[in-house]
């Protein structure tokens, strides 16, 4: 997910349309976070974000959800305790093996 500046005065991205404007020396404002100015890191990092949602709400719409359902449902299930690549705890019955 790129971050594209376009003559030195607007910060865009590959896959949202949201953008951010230059309105002074390291000072940018957001389309989607009005109201506030950024540094130009801040910024990009914006523009990387809506990148971000975009890309999601579009992942999210292949299985039938919205990006927030999808972004709710990975914030509250848990995991399962097992799969590939995750080590199952050593449960030790507290037995002595001799």
């Amino acid at each position: 997910m790129a971050v594209h500046v376009v003559d030195r005065v607007w910060l865009t991205g590959d896959h949202t349309n949201h953008q951010a404007r230059r309105v002074g020396d390291d000072r940018w404002v957001v389309s989607y976070l009005r109201g506030r100015a950024f540094s130009t890191e801040q910024a990009a990092a914006a523009i990387q974000a809506a990148d971000a949602a975009q890309w999601l709400a579009e992942l999210a719409e292949r299985v039938g959800l919205t990006a927030l359902e999808v972004l709710g449902l990975i914030a509250l299930e848990h995991p399962w305790d097992s799969g590939p690549g995750r080590r199952r705890p050593n449960r030790r019955s507290g037995r002595n093996r001799s």
